[in-house]
């Protein structure tokens, strides 16, 4: 009713600029989607035996992105004339450069990409591209079915590491809001490496906190989650560095009770063996880089935004934009730039989902530092979430949804846990967010149209 509501108040106001109507449908479907099939099989699979439910996520997970993958592809055909989004200017790079490298072996794949590209923020996924390719040859329908079950496996590898933080009606109410995150499915259907991204970096914090919590530990219980940590660098360098920073934290704040002094000495010295393997190579010259220009890069995308004839965009600064990490990016209801804008408005429905749910992270994290002050029991968890959302809201790309992406396994478990400890008092604090979430949406197409000088 809400989204209703913001999509009726933003069409009346900005009429000439309002979004396109086939955008309005997906709108509507992605929204009726998640809370409708939430409710349902949240309440559906509840008392389903372990195994059967991650069956059956896992069935139901893939079916819906296979379905999504398939019907993308021909409307992408018929809207772009190839079978990428709208504006695909990373998927082209990623699909051209690694029917490449499918050509050539695979100790060449690894030396071209480690060894010779100056960055090495792509090259994991370029790598892992090829390969598939290797395996399923070029078509592009097949490998995006491979993103579709790599999709459906990080639901239940979601509902594993829940399982362990929460408790499993928590665990289970997560994963079934994975299952339907229409932003989760809708890169299924993308040649980006979102999907791939997601996916390595909730295997790394699910092995992560199973090495941390199990009683027993091996050398690749140990060397696993370093090994997948290392990865991300390969992905995106923030990542990388935020995910290994998480697994110290963790290492250094989760109650003793859980972790014995042995298995958190010798985890320690992998992550002092692995970063000194890495120190004076390319990844430590791009974390170097990217620390050192973080302010000179911010700056200068503001003033290339500021030429291109944006006025107000001066005060989306970090300090502005940090609190709010938790809950953006806002739904893009308008278009201001006649179509380049239009792969936002096809997903602004799963924004719309990370707006409206974002009160129950605020509730979690008021439980954590001041209700029940267990903070530490989520310190994997919770310091990666929210050191990679702080990361990108003090960069450059604190409203892309792209670059938010990585924080949202994190933030669907804090949806799950705020919902599960709602009462009459807090579901007063969440029946004021009712009245905040049109007005999020309603400012954010009066920011965007401003902006742009359209008001």
């Amino acid at each position: 009713m809400l989204y209703f509501i913001a999509v009726a108040v933003v069409g009346i106001m900005y009429s000439r600029f309002f979004m396109p109507f086939m955008f309005l449908v997906f709108g509507i479907a992605e929204v009726l989607l998640f809370f409708l099939c939430s409710s349902q099989y949240s309440r559906q699979w509840l008392l389903m035996p372990a195994k059967a439910f991650e069956k059956q996520v896992l069935g139901v997970a893939f079916g819906i992105r296979a379905i999504w993958v398939v019907f993308s592809y021909f409307y992408y055909q018929n809207q772009t004339g190839i079978p990428f989004e709208f504006n695909p200017a990373d998927a082209l790079y990623y699909y051209e450069e690694s029917e490449w490298l499918t050509k050539e072996s695979i100790p060449s794949i690894w030396y071209y990409m480690v060894a010779i590209q100056e960055s090495v923020s792509d090259s994991g996924y370029l790598i892992y591209l090829a390969l598939i390719q290797k395996i399923v040859g070029h078509n592009i329908i097949l490998v995006r079915f491979v993103k579709a079950l790599l999709s459906a496996f990080t639901c239940v590898l979601i509902f594993r590491l829940a399982n362990r933080t929460f408790g499993e009606k928590v665990a289970r109410m997560a994963c079934v809001f994975a299952v339907f995150m229409p932003n989760l499915i809708i890169y299924c259907g993308l040649h980006t490496k979102e999907t791939e991204m997601l996916f390595f970096t909730v295997a790394f914090l699910e092995r992560s906190d199973y090495l941390l919590k199990s009683k027993k530990y091996t050398f690749w219980s140990i060397a696993l989650p370093v090994l997948l940590g290392i990865y991300l660098f390969f992905f995106r360098t923030a990542l990388g560095a935020v995910a290994v920073l998480s697994l110290i934290t963790a290492l250094i704040f989760l109650p003793s009770q859980k972790i014995k002094k042995g298995k958190r000495a010798l985890t320690f010295l992998w992550i002092v063996l692995a970063a000194l393997v890495l120190a004076g190579g390319t990844i430590a010259n791009e974390v170097e880089w990217l620390w050192g220009d973080r302010n000179a890069n911010q700056e200068q995308k503001r003033i290339q935004q500021e030429a291109r004839g944006s006025q107000w965009v001066k005060y989306a600064s970090g300090s502005v934009l940090a609190p709010m990490i938790f809950v953006m990016p806002f739904a893009t209801m308008v278009d201001t730039t006649g179509g380049g804008q239009y792969n936002q408005m096809l997903i602004h429905g799963g924004n719309y989902v990370r707006n409206f749910m974002g009160v129950f992270v605020l509730l979690t994290l008021f439980d954590a530092f001041f209700k029940k002050k267990n903070w530490r029991d989520f310190a994997l968890i919770g310091s990666f979430t929210a050191g990679y959302l702080i990361v990108v809201a003090l960069s450059s790309f604190a409203s892309s949804e792209r670059f938010l992406l990585p924080g949202l396994p994190g933030l669907v478990m804090f949806w799950a846990f705020g919902i599960s400890e709602l009462n009459v008092k807090r579901m007063k604090f969440v029946k004021a967010w009712y009245v905040v979430v049109p007005l999020m949406e309603i400012g954010w197409a009066y920011f965007k149209l401003g902006n742009r000088g359209m008001l």
